[in-house]
């Protein structure tokens, strides 16, 4: 598919739009009239090794602009960056538009990342070295939700979001008021899931497995359901520490009633394709841990919504 290649003036770095021209005032572009595959043309005369591409799908070029590609033209390592407009919704769901996006890369590693994630200033510092580490790595993110007992708050870690359970590993942020979410780290961790907002797979991974289309149709779980299946066929799900910032908090705000009659935070799309995710991978895990939540393989959905609803409210009175 023909598309547009600008270069920034920032060393070597390069940059591919998929769709029309994205305006910015940050950066002046040089349009090349070539294919997504003459970008490894580029790749060679700059003497790259490895690179890794950024994919992300948009639907608001302003939030794009502010948000990831300003933190994006200020890194210093060179990566491939594919933004697949979808202003027009060409894509019905994320793990459509990413596969789609994955195909056209050519970089070693491949990232997915919300349009309105901030980077900071030296993510991508290492980060290669630091993903080659991983002997059996199957897919990476920055914030993840491990399989080890205790309070959700210290199950996730890293990303800079706020509060969090200790099964959350990596702290980011996220929200404007950037509120931290997460267990610090210092070292990569094995997570059992990751959080959508940004997720790193080896091109070789992905080349046998993509996201699932089928499972996944809309716009949630996709990372979720494809951490369960990669370790499925033994790799490893690695959270890694590097920081970054999530300009929103992951759902609608809603009160304590809303949250009751509609049974959780989430949209009824989210709890559909949960109820898929569940079932898929029923014989394989008990529990499956997310960032929003722990759920059971073999219980009824609805009650677990009621029960984790209901949970959240008396909390929030509470304290």
């Amino acid at each position: 598919m023909p598309t547009g290649i600008w270069l920034v003036p920032r060393g070597a770095q390069c940059r591919c739009v998929l769709g029309q021209k994205l305006e910015t005032s940050q950066t002046k572009y040089i349009e090349m009239p070539i294919f997504v595959r003459g970008i490894s043309a580029i790749r060679s005369a700059y003497g790259f090794k490895s690179m890794i591409s950024v994919i992300c799908v948009c639907n608001d070029q302003q939030i794009l602009q502010e948000c990831l590609l300003k933190s994006l033209s200020e890194q210093e390592t060179a990566c491939e960056t594919i933004i697949i407009d979808n202003t027009q919704n060409r894509f019905k769901s994320a793990a459509e538009a990413l596969n789609w996006g994955g195909s056209q890369a050519v970089g070693d590693y491949l990232m997915f990342v919300h349009q309105d994630v901030d980077l900071s200033g030296s993510f991508f510092d290492g980060m290669e070295a630091l993903l080659d580490s991983l002997s059996d790595l199957g897919v990476a993110g920055v914030a993840g939700t491990s399989e080890r007992a205790g309070p959700f708050v210290e199950r996730c870690s890293n990303a800079i979001h706020g509060r969090g359970p200790a099964r959350f590993r990596n702290a980011i942020t996220h929200g404007p008021q950037r509120v931290q979410f997460g267990k610090p780290i210092r070292e990569p961790e094995p997570v059992q899931t990751l959080d959508e907002c940004l997720v790193i797979i080896p091109k070789s991974i992905f080349r046998m497995m993509q996201f699932d289309e089928v499972t996944c149709d809309g716009w949630h779980l996709y990372a979720v359901d494809y951490c369960l299946s990669v370790r499925a066929q033994g790799f490893g799900v690695y959270v890694i520490p590097k920081l970054m910032h999530h300009q929103s908090i992951g759902h609608k705000e809603k009160s304590a009633l809303e949250i009751l009659v509609s049974l959780g935070l989430q949209s009824e799309e989210y709890y559909v394709t949960l109820e898929r995710v569940l079932k898929k991978h029923k014989d394989g895990y008990k529990w499956i841990h997310t960032s929003c939540g722990s759920w059971g393989t073999a219980s009824l959905l609805k009650l677990q919504r009621f029960r984790s609803a209901l949970k959240r409210v008396v909390l929030s009175l509470v304290f």
